[in-house]
């Protein structure tokens, strides 16, 4: 397991656009969500033992949130022909079993990665009303094998911020995981 930190985005910036299907080919988009007070865009992974850490808590954490108007999605943009586990039949296996009630995409070209900046999974990137990024750090301290509970704490934080219309701390713990598993 490579621990891989999220990089450091400048806070204010608007949030890339991109239209990306989902596991049954359906394309979703920020515009699809003209009405959330916020959105939430998470890089994800089906086999990350960091993002399996905290799943069933970010499962919950969507389903509390997506009811406070928050709009959430996940992207996937691991190379799927080297990481098998990552495809689009694995992703709906996981939506289904762990309940997740957004939207998980694929970023098959790694397109939309790259133009988040994002480094690796889970990368979390949390856009205001104005679609400006006001958050991009971890869900919470909690790591495999530290013995901390899976809280979502910081996520939270932000998110109750955001959505109030409230300034977000700007000091903000980087995300850490799995790299991106790019294509050479």
């Amino acid at each position: 397991m490579v621990m891989t930190s999220s990089t450091q985005r400048e806070l204010g910036i608007v949030a890339p656009n991109f239209a990306l299907p989902d596991f049954a080919g359906r394309i979703v988009a920020p515009g699809d969500f003209p009405d959330a007070k916020a959105l939430l865009v998470v890089f994800w992974s089906n086999h990350c033992p960091f993002v399996k850490h905290i799943k069933s808590a970010f499962a919950q954490f969507a389903r509390e949130y997506q009811d406070k108007g928050l709009a959430v999605v996940a992207i996937n943009a691991n190379d799927i022909d080297a990481y098998p586990e990552d495809r689009p039949e694995r992703m709906q296996a996981d939506a289904e079993k762990f309940g997740f009630t957004f939207d998980y995409l694929l970023d098959e070209t790694q397109s939309v990665a790259r133009a988040y900046d994002a480094a690796c999974t889970p990368d979390f990137f949390l856009f205001d009303r104005e679609r400006k990024l006001v958050y991009h750090g971890q869900f919470d301290s909690s790591r495999p094998r530290n013995d901390l509970a899976v809280t979502g704490a910081d996520l939270r934080a932000a998110a109750d911020a955001a959505l109030a219309g409230k300034p977000v701390p700007r000091t903000q713990t980087p995300s850490i995981g799995c790299n991106i598993k790019w294509r050479s």
